[in-house]
């Protein structure tokens, strides 16, 4: 087996790939090559989407995955795939069309199927869900909003820091779609597999005080794979939803690695 020379780091929803700017560096520090791709137009800087909001509304979760897939097409070898929020959901489908050498999903959003709704993401996401007109928008939290979903442990200067560094409109037609998934007949954009003997092992990581994605779904998510391949659970306290900027993010992040290298296929 060849081990895995590349890291691909997915982003969620709210933020761009500059979220991983600080797991980037520490991944190029021990030699690996770092690949953050954004969302199909988001190859432009945090402040040139929030004056272009439409680039976000014009965004699919299809469009998404191709995009990524033709860049690990392009390596020589099968990278480790990680992927935060809804950047989880998109590890567990990238898992599941056959790519990567092994899976971290980071305070993973729900694959189809996993119906577990905690209060907190009711709240968390309710800026989105209050109407059905927000499927056509891009939708914003307020700096309260992103304290409450995003960085409840964190100070709030923190908070505030990061809220004006990463924070983005997020695509309401996809938050919309991945909640009636679960009730529409067919498979849906973020079905996956899982039977599927031949996906690459995969690791939940969990904050147990994330509000938006709290340990309760990424349990669910996991307990749903009913395949031979390998899924594990991490639990680590303390930590809120942007796990990757909380301070003492380094011991996880290594954690995430070593525990892709042991079980990369």
């Amino acid at each position: 087996m060849t081990t895995p020379d590349t890291i691909v780091l997915v982003h969620g929803f709210w933020v761009t790939p500059r979220s991983w700017e600080q797991w980037i560096a520490h991944y190029e520090a021990r030699g690996f090559r770092v690949i953050a791709p954004g969302y199909p137009g988001f190859e432009v800087e945090v402040e040139a989407l929030r004056e272009n909001p439409q680039i976000i509304v014009d965004v699919t979760v299809p469009a998404i995955i191709e995009k990524i897939e033709g860049i690990i097409r392009e390596l020589d070898k099968q990278p480790i795939i990680m992927g935060h929020s809804a950047g989880g959901a998109f590890t567990q489908i990238l898992l599941d069309h056959g790519f990567g050498a092994a899976g971290v999903a980071l305070n993973s959003a729900p694959t189809e199927g996993v119906r577990v709704v905690p209060l907190s993401q009711v709240k968390s996401t309710f800026p989105v869900l209050k109407s059905p007109a927000n499927r056509h928008k891009a939708i914003g939290l307020s700096f309260e909003e992103w304290t409450y979903a995003f960085t409840n442990t964190f100070t709030e200067e923190e908070s505030r820091a990061l809220y004006e560094r990463y924070h983005v409109p997020a695509n309401g037609g996809i938050l919309w779609g991945s909640v009636l998934a679960n009730f529409q007949p067919g498979h849906q954009d973020t079905w996956v597999d899982y039977h599927n003997d031949d996906r690459a092992p995969l690791l939940f990581i969990s904050g147990s005080e994330d509000h938006i994605m709290p340990p309760a779904i990424q349990k669910s998510n996991a307990k749903h794979y009913k395949s031979s391949t390998v899924t594990e659970v991490r639990e680590y306290e303390g930590y809120a939803h942007l796990l990757p900027a909380q301070k003492g993010w380094e011991e996880i992040a290594d954690y995430a690695l070593e525990w892709a290298l042991s079980h990369a296929r």
